[in-house]
């Protein structure tokens, strides 16, 4: 008697489910981990073709015709991915091992000065952050942000701290500590806080432009980037400053524009010093992230958010991770840059729909905000001081 034999692809496909869980299992394969944020269509009024230029009186006819409470009810099933960023003051205080850490920043190229100080940290924990070999003459740590640490390190030496912002996110393969951008490093560091923009007119103009409604600056000229902002700005009025594409007369025209963004008349201004200031005159800012990677939301995204104007991004697939509902225009979401900017000039013209674009900050619906500025350079001292003291500090096992 034959016995007929069965295809062999009704062996694979089961075969091929059991590999697929057990890697999955073993979390060898690991998938990018995606947000899912609550769609939600900004509210039109009955006669949406209406120019404003008064910020403040948009918000009133938003409270008018929505109001917080509906907009609360709307995102109650709001719900970004947790596991996006890291806890602050989740663990508990028994663990803490030396109650004082110092950390010595020995290489560096953007660590603002501003961030040394004493701190008084959470569990009984001192930290001190300094640039000065003479303050912290016996570091319990080194940091190292744009060079490489020591290939080795002795039983008694200071414990190695490497960080790296950067999209690339690259350990330098002799830390004992890394810093990064993302939640899976030993301690999350995120663009939200405040320490970037010290010193800065946080003046916002209550008036918005209506001639001219996208507001771009960049001064590193990158080719993909520069690419998209071209063909964007090409179908929106707009005012680019800064180096790339620059049509407003040249660099440093801002105060021109707009002299109450001045800081001090006693020192020559930086673009940087009015940077939000100049924003906040602007209905949209375009935000284009050098790369477009997860996790990877960088300050151009915050500097929009902080200068009152509505961000029109372009960066991290899991951006929602990272900010409060209803707070940008995601190109992504888009067919066409066409048709991203025909929103654009809808949304400018109806002033219920774009206050509704400021709601998150005005009814405290802030979704994973709060704990991407918890976690953010602003609070990293205290946080790489904890993660130190665990350790042991000097008298971590070299393994």
């Amino acid at each position: 008697m034959l016995l007929r034999s069965k295809p062999i692809l009704s062996y694979a496909a089961p075969m091929m489910a059991f590999a697929l869980t057990l890697l999955l299992l073993s979390h060898f394969l690991e998938f990018p981990s995606l947000s899912t944020p609550l769609p939600v269509s900004p509210t039109r009024t009955t006669t949406p073709n209406s120019p404003f230029s008064d910020l403040l009186s948009a918000f009133s006819l938003w409270d008018s015709h929505v109001g917080c409470p509906r907009f609360r009810n709307r995102l109650a099933a709001w719900s970004p991915n947790a596991s996006a960023l890291q806890t602050v003051d989740a663990r508990e205080c028994s663990g803490i091992g030396i109650s004082h850490v110092s950390v010595l920043v020995k290489g560096w190229t953007w660590i603002p000065d501003n961030l040394d100080n004493l701190y008084s940290c959470r569990c009984g924990l001192t930290c001190l952050w300094t640039k000065s070999p003479v303050l912290a003459d016996k570091p319990d740590a080194l940091l190292f942000e744009n060079v490489m640490p020591p290939s080795k390190r002795r039983n008694g030496e200071p414990l190695r701290v490497y960080m790296d912002l950067e999209a690339s996110r690259k350990p330098s393969g002799f830390e004992d500590i890394f810093i990064g951008y993302h939640a899976k490093d030993d301690v999350q560091t995120t663009y939200a806080g405040s320490l970037f923009h010290n010193n800065r007119n946080y003046h916002i103009s209550t008036q918005k432009r209506n001639d001219t409604l996208v507001y771009w600056s960049s001064s590193r000229c990158l080719p993909q980037r520069n690419g998209l902002a071209k063909r964007f700005l090409s179908l929106v009025p707009s005012h680019s400053f800064g180096k790339c594409m620059n049509n407003v007369g040249g660099l440093d025209m801002a105060l021109t524009l707009y002299p109450e963004c001045s800081n001090s008349d006693n020192y020559a201004p930086h673009w940087w010093d009015h940077l939000h200031c100049a924003m906040s005159h602007y209905k949209f800012v375009l935000a284009i992230e050098n790369t477009m990677t997860e996790s990877y939301v960088t300050e151009k995204l915050y500097y929009a958010l902080d200068s009152g104007s509505v961000p029109i991004y372009f960066g991290a697939p899991n951006v929602w991770d990272f900010i409060p509902p209803n707070s940008i225009i995601d190109g992504s979401k888009f067919s066409s840059l066409e048709e991203l900017a025909s929103y654009v000039k809808q949304l400018a013209n109806d002033p219920v729909a774009y206050a509704e674009y400021h709601a998150w900050r005005r009814c405290g619906v802030i979704g994973n905000y709060g704990k991407a500025r918890a976690a953010s350079l602003d609070t990293l001292p205290c946080r790489l001081c904890e993660f130190v003291s665990r350790k042991g500090g000097r008298s971590a096992t070299t393994l």
